[in-house]
């Protein structure tokens, strides 16, 4: 009954009684079609069409008239007794509203993700490479690269961390002999030093920062190199503003070579020399050198001592020993909460005597002279000496600090 209402949908039946036997029947007449087989009784679950009819169209899913259709009539019978009859093939076609706006959706996501990786036309002021491994410059002899300062290498004060600017140059001076291709196996050893089992040690540092840079800053970096007497080398760096062309740091360095197992130092060999002698850069340091002595301190003279310091395995580099710039972190640990809140670091300068490894226990010890601790806002500069030794009294680093008044910062989200 149900293919045979479908059927008559798209074929039209003859009505002549002359032409068709009743259902049931068995008449088999020309012209004529027959049903046997399919006894019904009358008027039950016979579905009553009317000439052309035909299949209710959708719009967006939903049925709706047209004029001049013909709707299917049902008796009460066949609705309470038989399941609806099948939708057509046109009804069962898919919603074309709703695919072809998924497909839209598509095309502006992958649209939205083109224009994101796609920086052209560039702004005058963007940097071509701001992330890269730095490049050689200046007739081969001066090394520079570009720094973005992150969101996590950023203090209290918004400012980026004498930590961050450390790390910078630690950076760039490994960058500098790996792009000159003298990097043997090890942390910025040449072949000829990796043959011969030595390295780097820094025995001398003086930093001067004119000024932080901030979160989102881009920072230039340039560092060469210099002989420095018979047995050592020196290494200056230059930081700038990428954006304005200011000089924010200034910073000098005195190294030499060290036995990586009798932890001896050593001279320079000549083969070594032979290496890195054509990099040497004939200029004065780029900072006239603190020639003061640094006081010893001990517990009598200390202001502050903070003990119990280790180290952990990520302050470890691949030498063994403790990364350069952890020390700087130590010294800080003694000095008081007041200098830090109300005194920016304004130069550093340091004396590494001796190397710790990963079972040391070292105590940082701080002393504070030419202020008033009670009026640090407006004290003025600040000068504090500083120690870093181990528990039996031998000396790691010695150092002295310069401070200066913090400027008022804005808060987030005002305007300056």
């Amino acid at each position: 009954m149900v293919a045979t209402s479908a059927t008559s949908s798209f074929f039209p039946v003859p009505s002549s009684s002359s032409s068709l036997d009743p259902i049931g029947k068995g008449g088999n007449k020309i012209g004529s079609t027959n049903f046997a087989g399919l006894n019904s009784p009358p008027n039950s679950g016979r579905m009553k069409v009317k000439p052309n009819a035909q299949a209710p169209p959708k719009i967006n899913g939903k049925k709706v008239g047209l004029p001049g259709s013909v709707d299917i009539v049902r008796s009460d019978t066949e609705t309470s007794s038989h399941p609806p009859a099948p939708r057509t093939f046109i009804n069962q076609l898919p919603d074309w509203s709703m695919l072809l706006a998924a497909i839209t959706t598509i095309f502006l996501a992958a649209e939205k993700q083109w224009m994101m990786l796609d920086w052209k036309p560039r702004r005058s002021d963007m940097l071509m490479d701001p992330f890269g491994l730095g490049r050689i410059v200046q007739d081969g002899l001066v090394f520079r690269q570009n720094f973005s300062i992150r969101s996590y290498e950023i203090g209290a004060d918004r400012a980026a961390s004498i930590e961050t600017v450390m790390n910078h140059l630690q950076e760039t001076a490994l960058n500098h002999v790996k792009t000159a291709g003298l990097l043997g196996d090890g942390f910025g050893s040449t072949p000829e030093m990796f043959k011969k089992n030595l390295i780097w040690v820094v025995t001398r540092m003086q930093v001067v920062v004119d000024k932080y840079p901030t979160w989102g800053d881009v920072v230039e970096v340039d560092t060469w190199v210099s002989q420095s007497g018979k047995n050592g080398m020196r290494r200056d760096w230059l930081v700038r503003d990428c954006n304005t062309g200011e000089t924010l740091t200034r910073a000098s360095s005195v190294w030499v070579m060290m036995n990586k197992l009798t932890r001896r130092l050593s001279k320079i060999p000549e083969e070594v020399r032979g290496e890195i002698e054509p990099y040497f850069v004939n200029s004065d340091p780029v900072l006239t050198e603190d020639s003061r002595k640094l006081t010893k301190l001990d517990d009598k003279t200390a202001d502050y001592v903070r003990s119990g310091l280790t180290p952990r395995w990520s302050d470890l580099d691949v030498n063994q020993h403790v990364n350069n710039v952890k020390y700087i972190g130590w010294i800080l640990e003694s000095a008081p909460v007041g200098i830090m809140e109300k005194q920016k670091l304004k130069s550093m300068t340091l004396e590494y005597r001796r190397e710790c490894g990963r079972d040391s226990v070292l105590q940082s010890l701080t002393a504070v002279s030419g202020c008033d601790m009670g009026n640090l806002a407006t004290a003025g500069d600040v000068e504090c000496q500083h120690l870093l030794r181990l528990q039996d009294g031998a000396e790691v680093v010695r150092g002295r600090t310069e401070w200066s008044s913090k400027t008022p910062t804005t808060t987030w989200g005002t305007t300056p």
